[in-house]
């Protein structure tokens, strides 16, 4: 049976890793070694459940989604995530990294975000804390993402745009990495995503797995199984598809679907679908699927969705394409535009667009009446307003 989590050097099969600077591997061998030992430590463990529990409002529903089950002629469960204080799945990993820079008596912390969700969980955390906050965004993600970027600043964080290649999430992820080689000893890099050097993919996905671990807990009481047919989650570096993942991985009969952001089409050269489009390479610190050109220059992605565009995937979904143990789909900005709006009008939800990408995903696949399908709604859309009225001129 294959073994769909990480090695002790960080591996999926032949992804993952850690291909970093020589100057930062005493901080990130000193990171694997401390969140080994935290994760196994009754006291982490109470302390990061508890403000899971009273900080961010979990277990976040799962709702049935009547008229959607309706329309979709099966029953269609949405875990709620978009109900976490903050608005997404990202500060139940925030918290959990926030835990372990105080635990590593770091001093400062540094974020990238493209849609700003990440970036203001970051911001909360360290606010909570009292530690410093400086977040990497693109200069074009800070443009049409405004309201995180007030409240980053509300919250006390110092917002810096990187101005270079695409100016979206890739280019706030080089310039954090930038600013991590330079200032190792007192900052802590938390990523917001399962991307970058070990042990960062797999210290995410266990901070996220409580979306997983919950979902069991709620079908059980709803359907009288902790099993569901299908589990849908849209993927850009993947943080929330890995933490609804999680504990179905060794259960072949749950079929994992992840949805990857197809922009204007897969073959117009303005996408983020990496599993297609994709081939092996280096990004971030760890051996991955890539978008990247003939000579290994990495390719801009496109998205709608500021959370999407990222030229790469998780080493664990690179992962679970490679062994099909995830079906991989992709969804068109049109697509998902017009699923947010159907949730929108079906049961009274504003979606993130993330997440409406996920919602998309219903239109391509084939459901049986009593197919349990769970749905993770990532986020909500208030942060994508402006884009919404943009595209139906609301």
């Amino acid at each position: 049976m294959k073994n769909y989590h990480a090695d002790s050097k960080g591996y999926y099969g032949e992804f993952g890793g850690a291909f970093i600077p020589e100057m930062l591997y005493p901080n990130v061998e000193k990171l694997q070694h401390e969140y080994i030992k935290a994760m196994q430590e009754v006291s982490f463990q109470k302390e990061f459940q508890l403000l899971l529990k009273d900080y961010v409002g979990r277990p976040s529903p799962l709702y049935f989604a009547k008229r959607l089950s309706e329309k979709y002629g099966t029953k269609i469960y949405l875990k709620r995530e978009d109900l976490n204080h903050t608005g997404a799945h990202k500060i139940n990993n925030t918290i959990g990294q926030i835990l372990l820079a105080k635990r590593l008596g770091k001093k400062r912390i540094i974020a990238e975000t493209g849609a700003g969700q990440h970036g203001v969980a970051t911001a909360t955390v360290c606010a909570l804390m009292g530690i410093q906050c400086v977040v990497f965004m693109g200069e074009i993600d800070i443009a049409r993402q405004a309201p995180n970027v007030a409240r980053m600043k509300m919250l006390g964080a110092e917002v810096v745009p990187a101005l270079s290649g695409s100016r979206t999430l890739k280019d706030a992820t080089n310039e954090a990495i930038r600013d991590w080689i330079n200032n190792p000893e007192d900052t802590f890099y938390i990523i917001g995503s399962v991307v970058g050097p070990h042990p960062y993919p797999d210290m995410v996905a266990r901070f996220q797995s409580v979306i997983s671990e919950e979902i069991k807990r709620q079908l059980k009481e709803k359907e009288g199984t902790e099993d569901p047919d299908y589990i849908i989650a849209c993927v850009g570096g993947g943080s929330n598809a890995a933490g609804a993942f999680f504990h179905y991985l060794d259960n072949e009969n749950v079929k994992l679907i992840a949805v990857e952001a197809a922009g204007k089409g897969i073959d117009t050269g303005e996408s983020a679908a990496t599993s297609i489009l994709g081939k092996e390479g280096v990004i971030h610190g760890s051996k991955t699927l890539l978008m990247q050109t003939e000579d290994g220059q990495i390719t801009e992605p496109y998205s709608i969705s500021a959370g999407l565009d990222y030229p790469g995937v998780g080493p664990q979904h690179a992962y679970l394409y490679q062994t099909g143990r995830a079906t991989f789909l992709n969804a068109t900005d049109d697509e998902a535009m017009k699923a947010g709006l159907k949730l929108c009008k079906l049961e009274g939800i504003i979606p993130a667009i993330e997440s409406a990408h996920a919602l998309a995903a219903l239109d391509k696949m084939e459901f049986k009446k009593d197919d349990i399908v769970v749905l993770n709604l990532s986020g909500r859309g208030d942060k994508d307003l402006n884009t919404y009225i943009n595209y139906f001129e609301l």
